[in-house]
C-alpha cells in the first residue's frame, strides 16, 4: 500500500509539473496572438530554461567518482600544458595539447595502433612476410605529489602483438607484455627546454616457454624537452642482472643497447616519431630506426581521435623473440591516439 502511494505522489508531481508547463505554454500563445511578442519570448526562455536545468540534474547524476578523478588527472595536464609549452601555430598547439593531455578515464600511453598489413621485405622460414600488428597501451595515475613535487605515479601497462592474419588458421606470433610503474616529475623552470623527466621500473616479456621465452626487467629514465615544434625524448635504462642460468636473452644489450632517443614533431593535424637506438659499439655495431607519421583521415574514414598511422622499423628489436634478427618492415593502418 505505502509503495502504491509513493508511485501515486511520484506520478502526480510529473503531473502537475506537466500542467504548469502547459499552462505556461498556452499563455504564452495568447500573448504572441495578441502580438505581445516580448511577453511571450519571456515565458518560453522560461519553459527552456526549466527544460535546460532538467536536462542538466539528469547528467549530473550519471556522473560517477571514476569520472571525477578522470576529471581531476585532465585538469592537472591541462594546467601544465597552459604553463610548460609554447607554441605559436594554433593548431600544431592543439594537437600537441592533445597528446600531453590525454583526457580519458585511463589515459593512452603509448600510441594505440592498428597495422592491417605490415610487410617484412626479408622472408623467413617461421612466418609470413606479410601479418597484422597491433599496440594497445594504457597508464593508470595511482597518486598525485605525494613528496610535495606535483609528481605522478602511475601504472602503465603495453602489449603489442603480431599475428600471422595470413597463415592458415592465423596464429599469434609473438606478443610482447610491458607492466610498468613510474613517476613523471614536471620541471619547475617553466622557461627551460627540459619540461618533465620521468622514472620507471619496466618488466618486459613474450610470455612463452622453452627456448621461445623472453624477459628482462629494467630502470630507466627518460627526460622531455621542447625544442620550440620539436620535442626531444631521451632515454637511459640499466638492465636488472637477472641469474646465469634462468636469463634467456644474456646479450639483449649487445642488440638494443642502453637506451635510446625519440624525435617527436608535431606539424598542424600531423606528427612525426623517429626512434633511434644503438649499442654505441665500435665492433659488431647494432641498432634501429622506427619512424611513425599520424595524419587525417580523408573524410569517409573521420573516426573519432583516430588518424592514418604509417610506420616504417628497420634493425634489431622489433620484437622480444626478434632481438638478434635483423627486421625490415613497413605498415599502413590506424591510429586510435597519439
Amino acid at each position: 500500500m505505502k509503495l502504491l502511494l509513493l508511485i501515486a505522489f511520484i506520478y502526480s508531481g510529473f503531473l502537475y509539473a506537466e500542467t504548469i508547463d502547459n499552462q505556461l505554454l498556452k499563455k504564452a500563445k495568447a500573448f504572441e496572438k495578441n502580438r505581445n511578442y516580448k511577453e511571450a519570448m519571456q515565458i518560453y526562455k522560461q519553459i527552456a530554461l526549466k527544460q535546460y536545468e532538467k536536462t542538466e540534474i539528469s547528467k549530473s547524476q550519471k556522473t560517477t567518482k571514476v569520472l571525477k578523478e578522470a576529471d581531476k588527472f585532465e585538469k592537472i595536464r591541462k594546467k601544465f600544458f597552459k604553463k610548460h609549452i609554447k607554441i605559436q601555430d594554433k593548431q600544431t598547439s592543439n594537437t600537441l595539447e592533445q597528446m600531453i593531455i590525454r583526457d580519458f578515464g585511463l589515459y593512452p600511453y603509448k600510441t594505440n595502433y592498428l597495422l592491417p598489413i605490415t610487410f617484412d621485405t626479408k622472408a623467413k622460414n617461421d612466418r609470413k612476410q606479410y601479418e597484422t600488428k597491433f599496440q594497445f597501451s594504457f597508464e593508470k595515475p595511482l597518486f598525485y605529489n605525494s613528496f610535495g613535487l606535483n609528481e605522478t605515479i602511475s601504472f602503465g601497462y603495453t602489449q603489442k602483438s603480431y599475428w600471422q592474419t595470413t597463415e592458415d588458421s592465423s596464429p599469434f606470433r609473438e606478443s610482447n607484455y610491458q607492466p610498468e610503474v613510474f613517476v613523471t616529475f614536471p620541471y619547475g623552470n617553466k622557461d627551460s627546454a627540459l619540461k618533465a623527466y620521468k622514472i620507471s621500473l619496466l618488466h618486459e616479456s613474450n610470455g612463452q616457454g622453452d627456448e621461445k621465452s623472453r624477459s628482462w626487467n629494467r630502470v630507466y629514465l627518460e627526460s622531455y624537452f621542447q625544442l620550440t615544434n620539436l620535442v626531444f625524448v631521451p632515454r637511459i635504462w640499466y638492465r636488472i642482472p637477472e641469474d646465469e642460468n634462468s636469463d634467456d636473452n644474456k646479450d639483449i644489450e649487445k642488440y638494443l643497447g642502453y637506451g635510446d632517443i625519440t624525435l617527436i614533431y608535431p606539424y598542424k593535424n600531423h606528427t612525426f616519431e623517429l626512434k633511434l637506438r644503438n649499442n654505441l659499439r665500435t665492433s659488431n655495431n647494432k641498432g634501429s630506426a622506427e619512424f611513425n607519421w599520424t595524419f587525417p583521415l580523408p573524410s569517409f574514414l573521420d573516426f573519432a581521435n583516430s588518424f592514418g598511422y604509417f610506420q616504417v622499423f628497420t634493425g634489431y628489436g622489433d620484437s622480444l623473440i626478434d632481438y638478434d634478427r635483423q627486421i625490415n618492415k613497413i605498415g599502413f593502418g590506424i591510429a586510435f591516439s597519439r
